[in-house]
């Protein structure tokens, strides 16, 4: 793609929520900008374009992208306002009702962009430019780090499980990848232009291979040899997908670091049927006892809805029981939301707003117990840290192989050049460890 003189000059500013693939793909739409000739706009400076990327996966991710619509147009008035992203796919006419905006694009329609942008000056576009495509069969391929130091890469788009509370596979439609060969070009242009972190996105990762007939190990073992990466990380997997084999590679690799994200959603059996998930919690704990056998340095997030329908008081102690003598890192705690369309709108009972705060607020507590006990663990051990971009005002910070987040001291370090470090205490929030310099690997 090449400058083009109608955008030449023009600036955009850019909104995502949502997931990593969100954000990925953002980077991609920047980079189709950047390479038309727009530039990112300042801080505080008004922008030409607007571009929000969605999120729909509750309720209040919805609200939140209809505020941020309404902010950005408040903040950049007559900017021409692009959203993209699920809750543009799954109620575009909603969105394209939001006094302001001028095109919302599908999901097979980011790479059409600029065709249309071919204008700015006309608001609104043509009515047939705010209708995203229901028929999602495409892969559309996004390798990008934007303002952040670690690459993105997706491998992999779309969810066939349907599980009862999800409607991301309305948005997102049937799992369909790239091919090996290509996503493996992706990662050496990638460390060609300096990536030493690529982490691999997408909606169900461990279900890559169903557009090319390939397996999701054989693309981490491809990935695995690519020269200049120093790092891959891998974003959440599935319990069932998640390998005998993936997991000793992993132990064994080099490259690809001691780091999970396993979606669990619930510690009781009986609402993981309800939720159509494809596992038990026999099949789980069986999952985190071999990673902890082969790697017990690993780091291991984990997924939990709290409050879905018909998840009685003794469902929910099974979840808390089970989590908590569960040898995890973290957990990502989300408060069931209804969700037009899904079959899980058809359980009972429902579980009331306070009862679904009350037990997040249980899951959070024991999550940062577990948080807490697992960097306590490293106090005093070295590791290599890649220091990661600082925002302004920021101290600087890195992740160890295991993703434990340490503050770095500023002098000699560079963001993108990695450093080896002494682990020392908590930072005064206790989100981060405090490290010393020890010298460069």
């Amino acid at each position: 793609m090449t400058d083009n003189p109608l955008l030449h000059g023009k600036t955009a500013v850019f909104y995502t929520l949502g997931c990593k693939l969100n954000f990925a793909e953002t980077s991609t739409i920047g980079t189709l900008l950047r390479q038309a000739g727009v530039r990112t706009a300042r801080r505080g400076e008004h922008a030409d374009i607007c571009v929000v990327n969605t999120c729909s996966v509750t309720e209040v991710a919805d609200r939140k992208c209809r505020q941020a619509i309404h902010r950005l147009t408040r903040q950049h008035p007559g900017a021409f306002v692009i959203v993209t992203g699920c809750y543009a796919q799954l109620k575009p006419g909603t969105v394209a009702a939001i006094e302001g905006v001028d095109l919302v694009l599908g999901a097979e329609q980011k790479h059409d962009l600029l065709r249309y942008l071919g204008n700015l000056d006309k608001h609104p576009v043509a009515e047939e430019h705010t209708s995203p495509l229901k028929d999602i069969r495409t892969f559309a391929p996004s390798c990008s780090r934007g303002d952040r130091t670690r690459f993105f890469l997706k491998v992999q788009d779309g969810c066939d499980y349907f599980c009862s509370y999800c409607t991301i596979p309305f948005a997102r439609g049937r799992s369909r990848n790239g091919s090996i060969d290509s996503l493996v070009r992706q990662a050496r242009q990638a460390a060609a232009e300096g990536g030493r972190e690529i982490v691999l996105t997408g909606v169900n990762i461990g279900d890559f291979g169903k557009t090319t007939g390939e397996t999701f190990t054989d693309l981490v073992r491809a990935l695995d040899e690519v020269d200049g990466v120093e790092r891959y990380r891998i974003s959440s997997i599935e319990p069932d997908l998640l390998s005998a084999e993936l997991i000793d590679f992993v132990a064994a690799s080099r490259r690809f670091m001691p780091h999970f994200h396993i979606p669990l959603q619930s510690g009781s059996d009986e609402v993981l049927r309800l939720m159509r998930r494809r596992y038990d919690t026999a099949l789980f704990a069986a999952k985190v006892e071999h990673i902890r056998r082969v790697m017990p340095h690993a780091f291991i997030g984990v997924d939990v809805i709290v409050g879905m329908r018909g998840e009685t008081e003794e469902c929910f102690g099974q979840t808390l029981r089970f989590l908590g003598g569960l040898d995890v890192t973290q957990l990502h705690v989300f408060s069931y939301s209804e969700r037009p369309g899904t079959q899980a709108l058809k359980i009972t009972p429902v579980v009331p707003p306070e009862e679904k705060h009350r037990r997040s607020q249980q899951l959070l507590s024991l999550s940062a117990q577990k948080t807490h006990a697992f960097y306590a663990r490293h106090i005093g051990q070295q590791a290599i840290v890649l220091p990661e971009h600082a925002r302004p005002g920021k101290p600087m910070h890195g992740f160890t192989p295991n993703y434990i987040r340490v503050e770095l001291p500023a002098d000699g370090v560079q963001d993108n050049q990695p450093v080896a470090v002494r682990l020392g205490d908590f930072t005064p929030d206790g989100t981060a460890l405090t490290a010393t310099l020890v010298a460069r690997p």
